[in-house]
């Protein structure tokens, strides 16, 4: 018989945090603001736009557990595509460190926001109707949050190792 593992939003969490810590960790500084690919976010656009999804974490979570307002959530549901463009041009004059900081307290507060919370009460499914009654906040924590690291964090890998097999080609063709 199969044993039902639970999902845990904290280990999630961290997970995801780690995964883009990870990723960004040996990006040169004066590589951030360089397109991960033509035309498209640089690592420091994807870092802000990681923080606006962090500080849209908190909201859900403020919102789901402490019945306040929602902006950010109201805005992202409405057009995410103009929330994610809004977000990362609302940081474009913030440094890289800045935005880096930036994400990694909101993912602070996030983690403290979910400690904060009953384990059942984060698996109770129908808080967010707005995403399908059959889900709960877990669900929402590992679909719409640690994929959407994974998926981010990919990119600024590929992006980190071409700039590290340009850097060893330069260095042969020199030698």
């Amino acid at each position: 018989m199969l044993q039902e593992v639970s999902m845990n939003a904290l280990d999630i969490l961290e997970y995801g945090h780690q995964t883009v810590m990870n990723a960004v960790k040996d990006v040169p500084a004066d590589q951030w603001e360089h397109p991960i690919v033509p035309g498209g976010w640089s690592v420091k656009d994807t870092i802000a736009h990681m923080a606006s999804f962090e500080l849209l974490l908190l909201d859900v979570l403020h919102t789901t557990f402490c019945h306040t307002q929602s902006t950010l959530l109201e805005r992202w549901l409405k057009d995410g595509e103009q929330f994610n463009h809004d977000e990362v041009a609302a940081r474009a004059n913030a440094s890289a460190q800045d935005v880096l900081n930036e994400y990694r307290e909101a993912h602070f507060e996030v983690i403290n926001m979910i400690l904060r919370i009953p384990p059942d009460e984060l698996r109770q499914t129908g808080l967010l109707p707005w995403y399908g009654d059959g889900y709960d906040v877990e669900d929402f924590i590992v679909y719409a949050f640690y994929g959407h690291k994974r998926e981010h964090s990919a990119q600024i890998n590929l992006f980190r190792d071409h700039l590290v097999s340009r850097a060893e080609f330069n260095q042969y063709e020199n030698a």
